[in-house]
């Protein structure tokens, strides 16, 4: 494949945020329950463990099975021999310093319940038939508790018992566990740079848009499924008005102001290399995965360079389309918004 150079600037400019206003959805009734499951979970008595993992279950029936059995990854009865409480003991004893850490961080959790309360308001104003979670539920899940979403990667997950984020993964980048030998071997440093408070109510929503919207991307060509990624951008544009859209992608702001700045070369080299029909899993890999860098494109370069050109064709596309929905954005074929948004970036 030809390779492009991808330059960023190293001069200082302003945040990337949206000048976007959402409409006014004052009207709309969401509340919030925050569930703190992680005080209740290091609150149990290891002294009397069966009786506290067996009150905790009572307290929290629905999560408490999400917890022990996709989070922790136990059986979801104890076994006879007792190796069940034996790993919740050493699991409290090895994560005691994990939680210490991120109580006074996390204390207090009006900031994001009040976000996520005006996202979700957003969601019901453009989807009123969308059933909307009524809790956040906070949790402290092992380091390795990372799951692959749509448009990324992280401990924030939707549950039957609602939206639930793993604090493990929101302690800041310079957080001690991240940077140890088991941290970097799990997570290098372009991925727990994300691993920020304030990342909570962004992953949270790019989990209620994937459960809004479910992924049937699987297969087509790499520009289809840019789109697929696009659109998903495209609803938090809209679900998050005012955030910088550095957050909403994943990039830092240098990245984002390179991208921008060199678009139509990025364009370019996906053009010129065939690659926008191509439906090789592995090439597909190589552009919607994360990453130091896309490869080909250079150093400066971020990861996830197909999800920035998929935003870039949707909002090319429904620019066009000013009078189309976002339920009718969603049920527009991805072959069809890149053929009608005639996407030709300079």
């Amino acid at each position: 494949m030809k390779k492009t150079g991808f330059l960023l600037l190293a001069l200082c400019f302003l945040m990337a945020c949206s000048d976007r206003k959402g409409p006014d959805v004052s009207g709309i009734p969401v509340k919030i329950e925050l569930v703190r499951f992680e005080k209740d979970f290091f609150a149990m008595d290891t002294t009397q463990l069966v009786a506290s993992v067996n009150s905790l279950a009572k307290k929290h029936p629905e999560f408490f099975q999400d917890f022990i059995v996709n989070i922790l990854g136990l059986p979801p009865q104890p076994d006879p021999d007792g190796k069940f409480f034996e790993a919740i003991g050493l699991f409290l004893r090895d994560y005691r310093p994990v939680y210490d850490s991120a109580a006074p961080l996390f204390n207090n959790m009006d900031k994001p319940v009040a976000e996520l309360t005006q996202a979700l308001k957003y969601v019901k104003h453009y989807f009123p038939d969308y059933t909307l979670p009524n809790r956040l539920i906070t949790y402290i899940g092992p380091m390795d508790a990372y799951y692959e979403a749509t448009l990324g990667g992280y401990s924030d997950v939707m549950t039957m018992a609602g939206m639930a984020t793993g604090l493990q993964l929101h302690m800041g980048a310079d957080f001690s566990m991240y940077n140890s030998e088991m941290g970097l071997a799990l997570y290098p440093a372009y991925i727990s740079r994300r691993f920020a408070p304030n990342t909570i109510v962004v992953n949270t929503v790019k989990n209620v848009v994937d459960d809004l919207y479910r992924d049937k991307s699987a297969g087509l060509p790499l520009v289809e499924q840019m789109i697929e990624k696009g659109k998903r951008l495209y609803l938090l544009d809209h679900f998050l008005p005012e955030m910088a859209d550095s957050l909403k992608i994943g990039y830092t702001d240098k990245q984002l102001k390179g991208c921008e700045d060199n678009e139509g070369k990025i364009w370019n080299f996906f053009v010129m290399n065939n690659l926008l029909l191509n439906n090789d899993p592995a090439i597909v890999k190589s552009y919607l995965n994360d990453g130091p860098k896309t490869q080909e494109l250079g150093e400066g370069s971020p990861g996830y360079i197909g999800l920035f050109c998929g935003r870039q064709i949707v909002r090319a596309f429904m620019e066009k389309n000013e009078k189309l929905t976002l339920k009718q954005l969603l049920e527009t074929p991805a072959r069809k918004i890149y053929e009608d948004s005639k996407y030709r970036p300079k």
